[in-house]
């Protein structure tokens, strides 16, 4: 499986809810990153604080969330995804940039537009 294929498998089990199969394509010690100075930006080590502490909060925070990849640009290791974001306080865009060795992602970094997210999450 390619690193894009691999992405985007990951983008198909969130959609489905499959936090399990999600879980199984990062590295045990993953570096997710999200931008921004509100209360949901930071590091996160591995999947299992990522789950908790970031993707569990979606629906309490942006409810009725929605996901739409605009587009995806794959080089070597690096994965980048133009992603569209809405929810009943959110419209925003995104770009998602993913490394993957050994078949896995080891690195995640939300580049959101953490204004509007900030805005949304104060609402």
């Amino acid at each position: 499986m390619t690193p894009k294929e691999l992405v985007l498998s990951g983008y198909k089990s969130f959609a489905e809810g499959d936090m399990e199969s999600l879980g199984n394509i990062y590295h045990k010690d993953a570096l997710i990153k999200v931008n921004g100075d509100h209360e949901l930006s930071g590091e996160y080590h591995g999947f299992d604080d990522f789950l908790v502490n970031f993707l569990a909060q979606i629906p309490i925070k942006f409810p009725n969330f929605d996901l739409n990849i605009l587009n995806v640009t794959a080089e070597n290791d690096r994965v980048y995804v133009n992603v569209h974001y809405t929810a009943d306080n959110l419209d925003a865009q995104s770009v998602h940039m993913f490394v993957v060795k050994d078949g896995l992602e080891t690195e995640f970094h939300l580049f959101d537009d953490s204004q509007k997210m900030a805005m949304a999450l104060n609402g």
